[in-house]
C-alpha cells in the first residue's frame, strides 16, 4: 500500500502539523459554483476527507445537512474548537460521530462508510482534497465507494490539480481531464463537465522550480439509472 492510501499516514501528518493542504478559509471555487447545483433546502451533503475545512460550516449555513468524513481525531477536534462549537460525541459502527449545530463529522476511514439500509444517503458532495489526496491505485476504489453513498441524480463539485511536469508526485496527486472523464463516467456517473481551469495551485516545489500546474473545477452527477 502506498503511504497516502493509509489513514495512519494522514493521522501522522496532522499530529506533526504538516497540513499545507489546509486552506484556512472557505474555498473560493466552492462559493462561486455551488449555488448553480440548485439544491433543495435540507439536502444532505457529503464532504469526504474533510480535514478541518471551513467549507463545512459554509455549507451548513446554506441550509444543508452536512456530513464530513475524516480519519484524524486532531483534525476533527480542531475543526469544532476553531468554529466555537461544542460537539456531542457518540459511536456508530466503526466511526466516532461528532455532532454540533447541524454539522456531523464521522471520524474514521472513508472506505468503511456504507450506504444506509434504506438506500444511498447523500444528495450532493464537495471534493476539494479527496481524490487528489489518493494515489492512482486507490482512486478507482474511492470513486466506486462514493457512488454507493449517493442517490441517483446527486450533484457534486470536485476541485483537482493537474501536475503534468510532476507525474506521480504527491500528495496532492495530479488528476488530469482524461482520468476524470474515465473515472466519473457511465454507468455510475453522467459525463463530467469542466467548469474552470486556471494556472497555479498546489504546494511549492522543494527545489525552487516553478512546475506547470493547473487547478480544475468539475461538475459531477450520479447517474439516475
Amino acid at each position: 500500500m502506498e503511504p497516502a492510501a493509509d489513514p495512519d499516514y494522514w493521522r501522522r501528518r496532522w499530529e506533526e502539523g504538516r497540513i499545507g493542504f489546509h486552506e484556512g478559509r472557505v474555498n473560493a471555487e466552492l462559493q462561486e459554483f455551488w449555488p448553480a447545483l440548485d439544491l433543495e433546502p435540507g439536502s444532505r451533503v457529503l464532504v469526504p476527507l474533510c480535514g478541518k475545512a471551513h467549507d463545512l460550516r459554509w455549507l451548513a449555513e446554506r441550509g444543508h445537512r452536512v456530513v464530513g468524513v475524516e480519519c484524524s481525531e486532531r483534525a476533527v477536534a480542531e475543526f469544532f474548537g476553531e468554529q466555537g462549537l461544542v460537539p456531542e460525541r457518540s459511536r456508530c459502527g466503526p466511526f466516532r460521530v461528532w455532532d454540533a449545530d447541524g454539522l456531523r463529522i464521522l471520524e474514521g476511514d472513508f472506505f468503511a462508510l456504507e450506504a444506509e439500509p434504506e438506500g444511498p444517503a447523500f444528495d450532493a458532495w464537495w471534493d476539494r482534497a479527496a481524490v487528489v489526496a489518493l494515489p492512482e491505485a486507490t482512486r478507482g476504489r474511492y470513486v466506486e465507494r462514493l457512488a454507493t453513498l449517493l442517490r441517483p441524480g446527486a450533484r457534486g463539485l470536485a476541485l483537482v490539480l493537474e501536475r503534468p511536469d510532476e507525474p506521480g508526485q504527491g500528495p496532492p496527486f495530479s488528476v488530469d481531464a482524461d482520468e476524470m472523464r474515465t473515472r466519473f463516467a457511465p454507468p455510475l456517473f453522467t459525463p463530467p463537465r469542466e467548469l474552470l481551469r486556471r494556472e497555479g495551485g498546489g504546494p511549492p516545489a522543494e527545489d525552487g522550480r516553478a512546475p506547470r500546474r493547473e487547478e480544475v473545477v468539475w461538475r459531477l452527477e450520479r447517474a439516475r439509472a
